[in-house]
């Protein structure tokens, strides 16, 4: 099995890193200065207890790869860039190429199975950064993070079984998940509705109270749409204490992947298939979601703007919501 990794940035770099490490075959696409970095120096990977840098192989598109019958695809580049990269995947791989959506959100695997026949969903537990090219971060120790496998839409198949071992095989903890959106919607919930304000107002900022509230309008628009989550118990216990996030250096950790986002300066973020997708869910089933609109739309119009993250205090973000 050879692992082809689709956008080699935080996740995907890091589990691109993993496989590699354990022995596995790998190919890494990326884009830009980070693709120059990895294609001249390798792909750094710093973690807690070592740095390593690893000769991997990484191209630029798809259409620079000669797939194989065995070839699994990782998706791990943000929501927003789905459509584009599977237009170029199937003009490459073609149709029936497995896929998994290494990806925050519930939008990616929908996006895939449109075009594409083999579809695999993950809920992302992978605390991992990537400010620099060539270099990523894997922030959690000794386990690096907690990636389930299951086909989309349900179900698990001997696919799931192989990429799970694999995983489990390279540091993560992973297991076949036959209802592996339960536990994608709950991800969401739980983890990344909380990602907008800690871009607009920095890490450790007093938002708890807002990302309170925006829960509470997930939770409302859930049980609108009649969408079945899994329980935060349900996460908590298959998180367990797995999850050990530990400084790399003498640097704690920077924020999470829509503050990196920001810090890099990109124009375009994943928010609109993150708290967006609550403010989708409040519109077609009647359920008031400001909490999670203002996150959107501010963190957007920060994005627009190149304003950097961090740049607006928990009481100004209230007084936006209004």
């Amino acid at each position: 099995m050879r692992f082809i990794i689709y956008g080699a940035g935080a996740i995907g770099g890091v589990v691109g890193a993993r496989l590699f490490e354990s022995g596995h075959e790998v190919v890494l696409i990326a884009r830009g200065e980070h693709l120059r970095a990895i294609q001249s120096s390798g792909l750094t990977l710093q973690a807690p207890s070592a740095t390593v840098t690893l000769t991997i192989p990484a191209v630029g598109l798809p259409a620079e790869i000669e797939f194989r019958s065995d070839d699994v695809v990782f998706l791990a580049m943000k929501t927003n860039d789905t459509e584009a990269a599977v237009a170029e995947l199937v003009a490459a791989a073609g149709p029936e190429i497995p896929v998994i959506c290494l990806q925050n959100g519930v939008e990616s695997e929908r996006v895939v199975t449109r075009r594409m026949t083999n579809v695999y969903a993950t809920p992302v537990r992978l605390p991992a950064t990537h400010l620099e090219p060539g270099v990523v971060q894997a922030d959690s120790e000794p386990t690096t993070g907690v990636l389930d496998i299951g086909r989309y839409p349900a179900g698990t198949d001997e696919l799931c079984e192989r990429v799970s071992a694999a995983l489990e095989a390279s540091t993560f903890s992973s297991h076949p998940s036959a209802d592996v959106m339960r536990h994608k919607y709950t991800k969401l919930l739980v983890m990344n509705l909380g990602n907008a304000a800690q871009a607009i107002c920095g890490p450790g900022a007093a938002t708890g109270d807002l990302i309170r509230r925006a829960r509470q309008e997930a939770v409302a628009c859930f049980e609108a749409a009649g969408i079945d989550y899994a329980s935060e118990a349900e996460d908590r216990e298959r998180r367990g204490n797995l999850i050990t996030i530990r400084p790399i250096g003498d640097k704690p950790r920077a924020g999470g992947s829509t503050w990196q986002s920001l810090a890099r300066g990109k124009r375009e973020l994943e928010v609109d298939y993150l708290n967006g997708e609550i403010a989708l869910l409040g519109r077609l089933h009647g359920v008031p979601t400001p909490v999670n609109s203002a996150f959107q739309r501010i963190a957007n119009q920060m994005a627009a703007n190149g304003t950097p993250p961090g740049s607006i205090t928990p009481e100004e973000l209230e007084h936006a919501i209004g």
